[in-house]
């Protein structure tokens, strides 16, 4: 089965975080959807921040390898990661993605 993960960063970041889950077979793929706006509370403080949303794509097998390497890797005190499972894919980009994390 594969998962979607999304996680939302820094600008700055995104394309290093992508990268590096890549070269480290921890995702078949990751696309970056630029400037977005984040609102949330953070420390009892509202905030507003440009952020860049990955959407990683990775199988279960990956998944806790990649969880933990992308916490490691992003500069945010608590990461947003959120894996939502699939319920249908098209077997041949399953098997793609099985092949680009093995």
């Amino acid at each position: 089965m594969l998962r979607v993960v999304l996680c939302n960063c820094s600008p700055n970041e995104s394309k290093e975080l992508a990268r590096t889950l890549i070269e480290e077979r921890l995702a078949a793929c990751v696309n970056i959807l630029p400037s977005i706006t984040s609102c949330y509370v953070w420390q009892n403080e509202l905030c507003e921040e440009e952020e860049h949303t990955l959407l990683i794509k990775t199988t279960d097998k990956r998944y806790h390898a990649m969880k933990e390497r992308l916490e490691e890797l992003h500069s945010y005190d608590v990461p947003e990661i959120i894996a939502l499972n699939t319920d249908d894919v098209l077997d041949s980009y399953a098997r793609w993605a099985h092949e680009q994390t093995s």
